[in-house]
C-alpha cells in the first residue's frame, strides 16, 4: 500500500477540549474544581463514578514485520493496520467527610482490546484525617517513578510513552504498598509538594505472581507546578529513585569489562552467587515548564526527563524478567548493564486550545559502555539488546470537544550502526499513527 493512501484510510478516523494532563495515581482535590465537582459528583450519585476511553487508529509502518514500540511489533508481511490500541472503564468509590476531605477512595480500571481483557488498576486508598496529608495505598496500580511513566495515557500529547519508560517500566503497574504525603487543605504550607514512597513486588504485570522473596523501593519528591509570574508561567519538577533487584537463580553473572582495550562481557561464575541480589537501580529527575500564549489561545509547553541507573536482565532482552529467565531447561545466565536515557517534548498551541504541534526527541542506551562497532566485535559477546535508539516523533492534535481528539504522528527510528548482523546501518522502522481518541 502506497503512502499517498494514508489520508483516505484516515479519513474515517477524522471525521467522526484541552483538560488538565492527569495522573494516573492522582488523588481526589477539593482544592480545584475538578476535585470540587467530583465531590458533588459523588455525593449525587452515591459516591459512584465512571470513566473511560476507547483508541482506534490506523498505523503505517516503513517496513514489513517490524519490532516496533509504537503499540507492538508488526506481524511477518504486514506493515499497516487497523486495531484498538486501548479500550478503558474505570469505576471509583469515594467517601468524603463532612468537611469535604477524602475518608476512602476505591478504584479498579479494565483495559479491553481485540486481544483481550485485562485488569489495569485494582486498589485502595486511605486517607488520614487529622492533619489532611496522609495517606495509604495497597493493591495494583501505578509505580511513583517518572513524569512520562505516571501520564495517563488518555491525557498524553503523544501516542505512546518513549522506548525507555516501555521497557523499564512495562505497564507502568506493579502490586505493593504506598504511603503518600500531599497536603488537601488549600492553606498549607507546603500544599505545593507531593512525595510517594513505597514497596512493590518488581516484575509489574508481566507476570502473575512475583518469583522472589525481595522488593522495589520506588520513591518520587516532586513539587506541583508554582506560578512564576504575573504572566502565570509554571515550573514544576521531581526526583525519582527505584532501588530494587531480582534474586539471582543462576552463578553466571556477566558484566561489561575490557577485552584488548575494548568493551566485551565477562562472566563472573561463582557458586555463591546463587541466591544474591542482583540490582535493578535507577535515578531520575524530571522538569516542566508552561507558558500560556494568552486567553483562548492555549499554551507552550517543554518536558525534560533524564533516568539512569543499573538494569539486570538477559543477553537478549533489557526489559525486567516476569519470570525466572530459562534458556535450554535451566536457569538463564543474567546480564547486568549500566543504562541512560532521556525525553524532551515540545508543545505548542496553534493560536487556539483546540489545535497544537508536537515534537519529541528521546532515546535511550541500553549499554553506557559499549557504543557503534564495539557492538558485535569478535570476542565482546553484545546482542541487539545493546544497540542505542534515538526516536524523532513529529505530530499533530486536534480536540474536537473536551471528549474527542485526533492525533497524527510520526516516529523516525534511528539504531546505532554496530558490527552485528543485519544492524551494521539503521534499519527501516519508522511509523506513522492516526488515532481517535472517544473519552467519557
Amino acid at each position: 500500500m502506497r503512502l499517498k493512501h494514508m489520508a483516505i484510510l484516515c479519513l474515517p478516523l477524522l471525521c467522526s477540549g484541552v483538560a488538565r494532563g492527569q495522573f494516573l495515581m492522582d488523588m481526589i482535590d477539593t482544592t480545584t474544581s475538578v476535585g470540587k465537582g467530583m465531590f458533588s459528583l459523588y455525593q449525587k450519585y452515591d459516591a459512584v463514578r465512571f470513566s473511560g476511553y476507547i483508541q482506534p487508529q490506523f498505523q503505517y509502518a516503513s517496513h514489513k514485520g517490524i519490532n516496533s514500540y509504537a503499540a507492538g511489533n508488526f506481524p511477518a508481511g504486514v506493515d499497516n493496520r487497523f486495531s484498538l490500541r486501548r479500550g478503558r472503564f474505570r469505576l471509583d468509590y469515594a467517601r468524603y467527610n463532612d468537611a469535604q476531605m477524602p475518608v476512602v477512595q476505591f478504584a479498579f480500571q479494565f483495559d479491553g482490546t481485540e486481544r483481550g481483557v485485562v485488569i489495569r488498576d485494582f486498589f485502595g486508598r486511605l486517607f488520614e484525617n487529622k492533619w489532611d496529608v496522609f495517606s495509604i495505598t495497597t493493591g495494583m496500580f501505578a509505580r511513583p517513578i517518572s513524569y512520562e511513566v505516571n501520564l495517563s495515557s488518555g491525557d498524553r500529547e503523544t501516542p505512546e510513552r518513549g522506548r525507555m519508560s516501555q521497557i523499564l517500566m512495562r505497564t507502568e503497574r506493579d502490586i505493593g504498598a504506598m504511603i503518600t504525603f500531599e497536603p488537601r487543605r488549600a492553606n498549607h504550607p507546603l500544599k505545593f509538594m507531593k512525595i510517594d514512597a513505597g514497596l512493590f513486588n518488581g516484575q509489574g504485570l508481566t507476570a502473575t505472581s512475583d518469583f522472589d522473596s525481595h522488593k522495589d523501593f520506588i520513591t518520587r519528591w516532586a513539587v506541583k507546578p508554582i506560578k512564576l509570574n504575573s504572566r502565570n508561567w509554571r515550573l514544576s519538577g521531581a526526583v525519582s529513585m527505584l532501588y530494587g533487584g531480582m534474586e539471582q537463580y543462576t552463578r553466571y553473572i556477566y558484566q561489561v569489562g575490557q577485552q584488548s582495550g575494548k568493551p566485551a562481557y565477562y562472566v563472573d561464575s561463582t557458586a555463591s552467587n546463587i541466591g544474591k541480589i542482583s540490582p535493578r537501580h535507577y535515578y531520575g529527575a524530571d522538569v516542566q515548564f508552561r507558558i500560556p500564549n494568552g486567553k483562548n489561545k492555549g499554551y507552550t509547553e517543554f518536558r525534560l526527563e533524564y533516568l539512569s541507573g543499573t538494569q539486570t536482565a538477559t543477553a537478549s532482552t533489557t526489559e525486567t524478567p516476569g519470570t525466572i529467565p530459562v534458556s535450554g531447561g535451566v536457569n538463564a545466565p543474567l546480564y547486568r548493564r549500566r543504562f541512560d536515557g532521556a525525553y524532551f517534548y515540545y508543545m505548542q498551541h496553534l493560536g487556539n486550545i483546540k489545535d497544537m504541534v508536537v515534537i519529541k526527541y528521546d532515546w535511550y542506551d541500553p549499554n553506557k559502555k559499549a557504543k557503534g562497532a564495539e557492538i558485535g566485535a569478535p570476542g565482546a559477546g553484545m546482542t541487539p539488546a545493546d544497540i542505542r535508539y534515538n526516536t524523532l516523533g513529529l505530530g499533530y492534535v486536534h480536540y474536537f470537544n473536551p471528549n474527542t481528539k485526533v492525533i497524527l504522528y510520526y516516529d523516525i527510528v534511528n539504531n546505532e550502526a554496530t558490527s552485528l548482523e543485519g544492524y551494521t546501518d539503521d534499519i527501516p522502522d519508522n511509523v506513522f499513527t492516526c488515532r481517535l481518541q472517544y473519552r467519557f
